[in-house]
């Protein structure tokens, strides 16, 4: 198996964080910055198709929580706390619930344990529609996208994963080809019948929609000692939007 590449910040307490859909390491370097200033080691890992780890043609949850078991072997991390975002909460979930044993506790941002019907469509539509190959900037980039997406965060979160390839090639760093294909998988659920029962922290953005309190229930079933909190004023990319909340209670929690 092909380990999964990572950023390492500070030492003390392991903690590894899993970035969502189209994301990367780089998207957590500020809060793993400051987790690190405050006794934890943090590992910000790419995820396969992801950032600067390798890609692949096969894409699903199993196989994620498969690369994260193999990573911390690798690294001889023999329990950590998991803290993932979106499509990496999916990922930590089902990694809580089928290696236990692992998880010092589980912290869980803006997703819910259910199935979500492919919702970033548009995104991909777009970004299989600009021609990269006629590009030779980012700004460049940026005009042809916009055409596309007209919010300027989105663009600027997507863009962030440009980089040369080669001398005047501009490419993505996330498997677009690939990706474009297993939109199914990531709005899938754990198994059914998955349960951690170790403490866990849900954090939900109070203007996002990813948690509906109709969630509540199902999410005490798979984490029955699972804690619900608001992040205020922030949507889907709530440790973007507030930080210092974010913080505060993934911290607080950590340390309790």
């Amino acid at each position: 198996m092909q380990i999964l590449h990572s950023q390492i910040l500070g030492s003390g307490k392991p903690l590894l964080i899993l970035h969502g859909f189209l994301g990367m390491s780089d998207n957590w370097k500020s809060l793993g910055n400051q987790y690190s200033e405050n006794g934890f080691e943090v590992h910000l890992l790419d995820q396969r198709n992801h950032g600067k780890s390798f890609q692949s043609d096969a894409f699903n949850y199993d196989l994620l929580v498969e690369d994260l078991h193999f990573y911390m072997d690798h690294h001889q991390i023999k329990s950590a706390f998991i803290l993932g975002h979106s499509m990496g909460g999916k990922t930590a979930m089902l990694f809580a619930c089928t290696y236990p044993e692992k998880v010092e506790k589980l912290i869980i941002a803006d997703i819910a344990p259910k199935y979500y019907p492919p919702h970033h469509q548009e995104i991909i539509n777009a970004l299989n529609a600009i021609q990269l190959s006629t590009l030779t900037s980012r700004t460049e980039a940026d005009i042809a996208l916009k055409k596309y997406i007209r919010d300027s965060g989105t663009r600027q979160f997507l863009l962030k994963n440009l980089y040369w390839k080669e001398k005047g090639v501009l490419d993505f760093r996330f498997n677009l080809k690939v990706l474009s294909k297993k939109m199914e998988e990531v709005g899938e659920n754990i198994n059914n019948t998955a349960s951690y029962s170790g403490p866990t922290l849900f954090l939900r953005g109070d203007k996002s929609e990813y948690i509906v309190l109709e969630d509540f229930a199902e999410i005490k079933r798979h984490f029955p000692n699972a804690q619900i909190k608001n992040i205020e004023n922030a949507g889907h990319w709530l440790h973007a939007e507030n930080p210092k909340q974010f913080f505060d209670y993934s911290f607080e929690f950590m340390n309790s």
